[in-house]
């Protein structure tokens, strides 16, 4: 079984991945989703959490070897961004959805110099929006981004745009993809429902309007 297809089988089994095609999730963008990915869950599973660090690790050793600092993107990048940075012995930073509004007014928090090459954690990657907000927070500051990692990627077209756009490469450990076949394996969900949620991926704004 691939790397991808192990990692969707453990967020199922820990129910951080969740599918309710009777009972549609509703985001924040207001779209309605058959599937719901809360990646902070895999902290209260050690086995789990060890699988994401050491892959994280292995993904920015393998497709990152330069890098010099880590940078987890606040909050639920945070964490995974830790435990990978540790297993490197790279210092980490992790960068604010806005500026603290108190004391220095910091938005980007540990130690970062100019021209060092950054990786960015992240834990879950749909439209691509805040993630590539931070970096360009990043960039801003004089940092070399040179790429980001996330656990799960819901494989957006506008999200594989957006990283195209910005010129940064995203790596993830599982995907869309994998967890649909994970389901139709472990019998899940029928034909008929995949095809469903393949249709949602295409058209999430306008699906089960």
């Amino acid at each position: 079984m691939s790397t991808q297809k192990q990692f969707a089988e453990k967020l199922l089994q820990i129910k951080a991945l969740q599918i309710n095609m009777q009972k549609p999730y509703v985001w924040a963008s207001g779209w309605n989703s058959p599937v719901y990915c809360d990646n902070r869950k895999v902290l209260s599973y050690p086995y789990v959490r060890d699988f994401v660090k050491s892959e994280l690790a292995n993904m920015v050793l393998e497709k990152f070897p330069d890098a010099d600092v880590i940078a987890g993107v606040a909050t639920a990048g945070i964490p995974h961004g830790i435990m990978a940075a540790d297993l490197l012995k790279l210092p980490f930073i992790y960068v604010r959805a806005k500026p603290k509004e108190h004391g220095m007014g910091n938005q980007i928090e540990g130690v970062l110099e100019k021209g060092q090459k950054v990786v960015v954690i992240e834990d879950l990657v749909s439209t691509g929006k805040s993630s590539l907000q931070v970096v360009e927070v990043l960039r801003e500051q004089g940092a070399d981004v040179i790429g980001m990692c996330a656990l799960f990627t819901y494989g957006f077209p506008i999200a594989d745009e957006a990283f195209a756009a910005a010129n940064v490469p995203l790596y993830t450990i599982s995907n869309y993809n994998a967890l649909l076949e994970v389901a139709e394996e472990k019998q899940l969900v029928g034909a008929d429902q995949k095809e469903l949620l393949q249709a949602w991926r295409v058209s999430p704004s306008t699906w089960n309007k």
